[in-house]
């Protein structure tokens, strides 16, 4: 019974150890969710450091983001299955040290090949810790300030977003590359002592069921992502056998994954699911827009470090620009929803990124650090708008039992756009850049690069219109505002 006894603790208030525990819980959550997403973030304005400090082309350090977003993208969905088997402060604790030893092996990392590596374990704690913190939030805090919790781990979320080019650029200009790997040690350490002295420890009461875990299915999505990232970002854009090899892989592996999936008792992803047309169109919606801001973090520190020759400070600090307009935008996009609709709202925020895209198609560096800022700012306050309304026409008529597994879904499709941005768009990019490499590259050919990428990602928002024309029902949500009146 000791278990139950230590959940019980934090609403007796007998001493100042037992009101502060829940208090200092939800800080070790707070911290896992602000490592993760800093982990996501700050990696971006080191490429031009890295392709410079390790004599690697575009593609190559393509990887030190693709690994991040392959591990995370691959286990995201599973972590949380694996986490009611193993127990959730187990797993957790577990996540939170193998992030800590990932960013060690990062920031000592001899060459390039040892830094990838590190980032797929990085990008493996990660997964575990972002999709954790949301169950273990729950065991914490009462339900009436649930929502407080949830809120508070969005908010550094966003943070972490912002912060991670801001501080990655003025770590990189002052102690080098492997300094925005190594601040993750003793912020990892604090993370790993609060979480392990102050999250209650329960036992996990999991039946036969929770304990079965889609080996086979984790493996195989593992498998067609791998190799249809090896087939975006091998032979400077040129395709030729092996990339059609790769990619024959990949099909066949996703082939092999929809049948494994039909046939699991506990599959990865429930593919009944998948046939309500407007759900789809969502998913699809939302993996669109996720691989068009990738493109952002991607491309943008090449073209402002080589196009406008900004200091990494500089660069760091302009990239931080869009994750903070998509943070400040969020709670006021989600009262447009409210009062607009979800439809209405996702057409307006699409059509907003599509302007902001046009406007990086047209940039010129003429214009300089103003003219990205404003057209980012632009794209990215569609991107808040698409986001909260694509997110709320998809959750809205989902019943209470299966809302967790659609939320993993839309999670999924996000990082699977984020995945496709970083390799794709990444291809694209590339494939506009001089033969012989980014380390040749003049700052009008980044430009040129730069344009080049957003008119594909201008025509991926075309089709995401078009998707969410055709799946956009009748607002139920607005009637449901209306309803509580009428009774």
């Amino acid at each position: 019974m000791k278990p139950v006894n230590t959940q019980q603790c934090p609403p007796l208030d007998t001493s100042p150890r037992t009101t502060a525990w829940p208090r200092w819980a939800l800080s070790s959550l707070a911290l896992a969710t602000l490592l993760a997403s800093l982990g996501a973030s700050v990696a971006a304005v080191a490429l031009p450091a890295l392709a410079h400090g390790l004599n690697a082309s575009f593609q190559a350090v393509q990887w030190v983001v693709l690994a991040y977003l392959l591990a995370i993208t691959t286990l995201i969905v599973s972590v949380g299955r694996l986490g009611d088997s193993l127990g959730r402060r187990r797993l957790l604790l577990a996540g939170i040290l193998l992030f800590t030893l990932a960013s060690a092996v990062c920031g000592l990392a001899p060459s390039l090949g040892w830094l990838v590596a590190g980032r797929a374990f990085q990008g493996l704690g990660a997964a575990i810790m972002m999709t954790l913190t949301l169950a273990l939030v729950g065991e914490l805090v009462d339900k009436d300030r649930t929502g407080s919790a949830m809120g508070l781990l969005g908010t550094l979320s966003a943070v972490g977003t912002a912060l991670g080019p801001s501080l990655g650029g003025t770590l990189i200009e002052g102690f080098g590359w492997q300094a925005i790997f190594l601040l993750n040690v003793p912020l990892g350490l604090l993370t790993l002592l609060l979480a392990w002295r102050f999250l209650p420890a329960r036992a996990s009461a999991t039946s036969t069921d929770s304990i079965r875990f889609d080996i086979p299915g984790t493996v195989l999505l593992a498998m067609a992502l791998g190799a249809y990232a090896l087939a975006m970002t091998q032979g400077r854009g040129h395709f030729d056998g092996t990339h059609a090899a790769l990619l024959a892989l990949a099909a066949l592996c996703v082939g092999l994954f929809i049948r494994v999936q039909k046939q699991a008792i506990s599959p990865l992803i429930p593919l009944g699911l998948l046939r309500d047309r407007p759900m789809v169109g969502g998913l699809a919606t939302n993996a669109l827009v996720a691989t068009v801001m990738m493109a952002t973090l991607l491309v943008g520190p090449f073209y402002l470090a080589i196009a406008l020759g900004l200091p990494a400070t500089q660069v760091g600090l302009a990239l931080a620009v869009g994750p903070a307009t998509t943070a400040l935008s969020g709670v006021p996009a989600g009262r447009l929803v409210d009062r607009f609709g979800a439809g209405t709202i996702r057409l307006i925020g699409l059509a907003i990124m599509l302007l902001g895209c046009v406007g990086l198609t047209l940039l010129s560096a003429s214009l300089g650090t103003t003219g990205y800022i404003a057209t980012i700012m632009v794209t990215t306050v569609g991107y808040a708008l698409c986001q909260t309304a694509n997110n709320t026409a998809v959750m809205a008529e989902i019943p209470a039992s299966r809302r967790g597994v659609i939320s993993a879904l839309l999670n999924l499709s996000r990082n699977l756009g984020f995945f496709t941005g970083a390799s794709v768009l990444g291809a694209v990019f590339a494939a506009a850049l001089p033969t012989n490499g980014i380390g040749a590259a003049t700052a009008q050919a980044v430009t040129n690069g730069l344009n080049f990428t957003f008119a594909v990602a201008s025509l991926l928002l075309v089709l995401a219109l078009g998707i969410a024309l055709r799946s956009r029902v009748p607002e139920p949500f607005r009637e449901v505002e209306a309803s509580p009146p009428r009774q």
